[in-house]
């Protein structure tokens, strides 16, 4: 008879591998499914590593407050040093409607509880050594945002979720559920059959394909962007530096550098790409680095070491889908929008209490915003 487990976790990425850490801490049984060989295999290692609060959505902003404070506090409590960097993200403002628009969204940011302000082209400059000070009308500076290694980050929760009891078992692509009345009974892979009492959907760009199993539609439709990481050389710009100014071939693009040294950059294309192909493509490269020496004139003498190209599972409006839906014990923990490495810990953190039945104040604020079933409108404004 097959082992049951009180919950399957579908997904050993940016937000699965957290979910199973923190319910197997919270006493569950717990059993972690990926098609993939190790953790943190599919989007996750295409991430480039940025943290931030810096969002438009309140909702958005407590999740990822809450992993902010796990990822800074991580080498303290766990041990691992998972190459957190505390620089901050800088949105830069070159033409009057993005600062409008920039300055329009604080008091929203900061009633999240954000540490936020506006800043002016010296504060910039001094922040950014270098940056073209021509047209530059200042930008927002949000000093508690940063960054991590999202290899090392998956590769830790991991560990402490196996420490904490939770099994994974790698090579084992879900292929289907069983489901009998309105629950998921089992779960299902090339290898084997998993009873369960939650399932919890963490699968990505598989994202429609693992939620029709249960019988559940999420609208989650993937599309590509590539990014790239120069050759390390002595720091000389900490934050985040994210331009959304848009021009023909891009939305916006952004890059910091890694405690490494090296640059990593990535840019949001427009049209965008749509689907699972990871294959590079020939106009990223030019386009980017354009971008990026036309702001940074000091980034033209870095080499460029490596490109690559990963998908980011979208939704209509720019945010997550996290809640139940479908069958009553499966859970959507979908739809990151690029965003699941920085989103992974908080909404781990808060799937558990949901499924534990330990919400905390302003959890149901969170999920009502992010509810699988909601009406989509709007955007977010900083996607």
């Amino acid at each position: 008879m097959s082992k049951s487990y009180d919950a399957v976790v579908i997904g050993a990425g940016s937000v699965g591998t957290p979910t199973a850490m923190y319910l197997a801490s919270g006493g569950l049984s717990v059993l972690c499914l990926d098609g993939n060989a190790s953790a943190g295999q599919g989007s996750n290692k295409c991430a480039i590593g940025g943290i931030r609060a810096t969002h438009s959505e309140p909702a958005k902003v407590r999740l990822c407050l809450d992993s902010i404070s796990i990822f800074s506090t991580w080498r303290d409590s766990e041990g691992d040093d998972i190459g957190w960097l505390r620089g901050g993200y800088t949105y830069v403002a070159y033409d009057q409607g993005i600062a409008d628009l920039l300055k329009k969204i604080l008091p929203v940011q900061r009633s999240a509880g954000l540490d936020i302000d506006w800043a002016d082209p010296d504060k910039i400059a001094s922040i950014v050594p270098g940056i073209r000070r021509e047209g530059l009308l200042g930008g927002t500076w949000s000093p508690g945002d940063g960054s991590a290694s999202p290899m090392e980050s998956a590769c830790a929760f991991c560990r402490k979720a196996r420490r904490a009891g939770a099994e994974f078992r790698f090579g084992e692509a879900v292929t289907g559920m069983e489901i009998r009345g309105n629950r998921v009974a089992a779960v299902v892979t090339g290898s084997g059959r998993y009873p369960c009492g939650w399932v919890v959907n963490c699968s990505g760009s598989r994202a429609r394909e693992v939620a029709g199993m249960a019988g559940a539609e999420v609208q989650v439709d993937p599309d590509c962007h590539e990014a790239g990481v120069t050759e390390a050389v002595e720091r000389f710009f900490t934050p985040m530096v994210v331009d959304i100014r848009s021009i023909p071939g891009s939305v916006n693009y952004y890059f910091y550098q890694h405690t490494t040294g090296q640059v990593v950059f990535c840019i949001t294309p427009d049209p965008p790409i749509q689907g699972i192909c990871t294959r590079e493509t020939s106009e990223f490269l030019p386009l980017v680095a354009k971008r990026m020496v036309g702001l940074l004139p000091r980034l033209a003498n870095l080499k460029v070491r490596r490109t690559w190209r990963g998908t980011y599972p979208q939704t209509p409006d720019g945010s997550p889908l996290i809640g139940r839906v479908g069958p009553e014990n499966h859970i959507a923990a979908l739809g990151m929008c690029g965003q699941g490495f920085m989103l992974g810990p908080g909404t781990g953190a808060l799937v558990s209490r949901l499924i534990t039945g330990t919400m905390r104040p302003g959890d149901s604020e969170v999920l009502a915003a992010f509810d699988p079933a909601r009406r989509f409108g709007g955007g977010e404004a900083l996607k």
